[in-house]
């Protein structure tokens, strides 16, 4: 008996060293990210700035992702520690590398602006690139490097000011092989995602609308790179989409300052005669002051909207789950604290229903009497457009994608395509529309029917609120929407958009309608408050709110409580009796 009771104590010693190591070791892991404080700024710095790096409106999600290598920073952050640094005097200089980055056009122009005050502060901004666009387009990047006092490119390298191209596939042909048949709706003619699968190339209105993002684009990098590198617009219009230059080509068209190294331009960073230390624009963020001045909260939606949300704790704190979005709504109307809303919106659209559910909060905040002023970053389109339409400022770069109202369903219809596999299905059903989506046959007459009722529905619904939300005449809404994208300069001249920039104008908006000084702090707080890596591992490996919130490790536990009592019996040679209701 004894000897059973000696493997009982193993047993329980192991199930004591898992339940030690699944929370002793998420403890100490989350005790070390949450101790891990920043080391203390240096009295003389250069901020150094990594624009290859990811950019998120948000931290990230996943508590191992610094641990895998990922380099990331929080846009709104990064702007923010820019300004700061304009005005500090530890600050003696601004240097950034940059050559392949994935930024949009809004989201340069983004962080370009904030560099272009930056630079009126007379202290030196150096945008460093091995090349411009090796093999690839690098248009933006140089057009970004233009808003620096000095931009210095390897002798080996090239500015690959190319200009823009858009090119999509179509595999109508593919289907047709196949025997897969798209049907597809959608309202209105420019709704064009459904015609990469039931068209060979463009439609008019597609290519239309294309083009005039391209024109856009191109005119705005076009005046951008004339006013930062100080040429005659023509002169850049005409060296515009005749790249790659060739790095002393580049450095005769003016269009860079001096072919270097890094090291010879980090120094350059440094000329104001006191050489700074080196500091990533990520720590020195984390050194600015909290805001003193009204509490604003920031309430953040990024990627294709859903219903719901996800609280795991690999969750980004980004995503667009309405359900999360409405909740943080309603938390910042609830707290007597928040003066005013910023939602800032990075999507291309999604579930229409999800989208009326966050619009109705934007609604209800107003309604409390909360400020709301929506800040588009790269795209704000069909539903990204949707939840922001209803705030009291709609706020886009020049270069954000946006508009897009319109809507589109249908499915594909593999008939044809399963025997060409040897698949053959059956079924049955109850209700005429029962299996209406059902990829194994065409919709029934009745059932295109009341698709195309649905759609007619939500476009209506779609326009009519953009039309009372942006105040224009139903008619005037109609010309402007039709499923059109539009670039957010374009938009901003139709009435569609308030103003053009980033988070500092989202700010000054808000300060506007708070009837506050133009330079008044601000107290940016996020809602949902974000939460820290230590926090999300410590729930990954504990349950968040304590062991019982655990299934594995409940059970464990409840084995332990089961066998503790029948190894001491055994080990003090007593008779075998299991205690009531033990079994777990």
């Amino acid at each position: 008996m004894r000897r059973i009771g000696r493997i009982i104590v193993a047993i329980l010693a192991a199930i004591g060293l898992t339940v030690l190591l699944l929370t002793g070791g998420g403890i100490w892991a989350a005790i070390a990210f949450k101790d891990s404080t920043e080391p203390r700024l240096p009295k003389d710095m250069i901020l150094s700035l990594d624009l290859e790096a990811k950019f998120r409106e948000t931290p990230s999600g996943d508590p191992f992702a610094a641990l895998a290598g990922e380099r990331a920073y929080v846009m709104r952050q990064v702007i923010a520690a820019i300004d700061h640094a304009a005005t500090d005097p530890k600050v003696k200089g601004l240097f950034a590398t940059l050559g392949s980055g994935q930024l949009s056009l809004a989201s340069a122009q983004e962080i370009r602006d904030a560099i272009v005050r930056f630079r009126s502060s007379g202290k030196p901004s150096v945008a460093f690139a091995e090349t411009l666009g090796e093999g690839s387009n690098g248009t933006v990047d140089y057009f970004l490097a233009s808003g620096f006092s000095q931009v210095w490119v390897q002798p080996s390298g090239e500015v690959g000011l190319v200009g823009f191209a858009a090119e999509s596939p179509f595999l109508k042909g593919t289907l047709d092989l196949l025997g897969i048949q798209p049907q597809l709706a959608g309202r209105k003619e420019y709704k064009s995602a459904i015609e990469t699968f039931t068209e060979t190339g463009y439609s008019q209105p597609h290519r239309q609308s294309l083009e005039a993002i391209l024109d856009a684009w191109s005119g705005q990098v076009i005046a951008g790179i004339a006013q930062g590198r100080r040429l005659g617009q023509d002169k850049v219009s005409a060296l515009f989409g005749k790249g790659p230059f060739l790095a002393a080509e580049a450095l005769s068209a003016g269009l860079v300052d001096h072919l270097g190294y890094r090291d010879q331009a980090l120094a350059a960073a440094g000329a104001t005669g006191k050489k700074g230390e080196e500091v990533d624009m990520a720590a020195y963020a984390a050194h600015l002051p909290k805001g003193s001045g009204p509490r604003i909260a920031i309430i953040t939606g990024s990627g294709a909207i859903s219903r719901g949300g996800d609280d795991s704790p690999f969750a980004d704190d980004d995503g667009f789950g309405a359900g999360v979005i409405a909740a943080a709504f309603r938390d910042a109307v609830d707290d007597p604290a928040v003066k005013a809303i910023v939602f800032r919106i990075d999507s291309p659209g999604g579930s229409y229903v999800a989208s009326d559910t966050i619009w109705h909060e934007v609604g209800r905040a107003r309604a409390a009497g909360k400020p709301v002023v929506a800040s588009m970053a790269g795209v704000a389109a069909s539903g990204g457009y949707f939840v922001a339409m209803g705030a009291d400022r709609v706020v886009a770069q020049p270069g954000t994608i946006t508009g897009s109202i319109g809507v589109f369903s249908g499915k594909m219809v593999l008939a044809d395509f399963w025997p060409k596999l040897g698949v053959s299905w059956d079924g049955v059903k109850r209700g005429d529309n029962a299996d209406m989506m059902s990829a194994n046959h065409k919709f029934s007459p009745q059932a295109w029917e009341r698709l195309n009722r649905s759609l007619d529905a939500i476009y209506a619904d779609f326009t009519g609120k953009a039309a009372k939300g942006r105040n224009l005449a139903p008619d005037r809404m109609e010309e402007l929407a039709k499923g059109r994208i539009w670039a957010g300069s374009d938009a901003q001249a139709r009435g569609l958009v308030d103003a053009l920039g980033g988070w500092d104008v989202a700010q000054a908006q808000v300060r506007e309608l708070l009837k506050l000084a133009p330079d008044a702090d601000l107290d940016l707080v996020a809602y949902p408050k974000p939460k820290a890596p230590w926090q999300k591992l410590a729930k990954m490996m504990g349950g968040g709110g304590g062991l019982a919130e655990d299934e594995g490790m409940r059970a464990l536990l409840r084995l332990a409580r089961v066998l503790a009592p029948v190894a001491a019996q055994l080990e003090n040679g007593g008779t075998l009796r299991l205690p009531a209701g033990a079994v777990p």
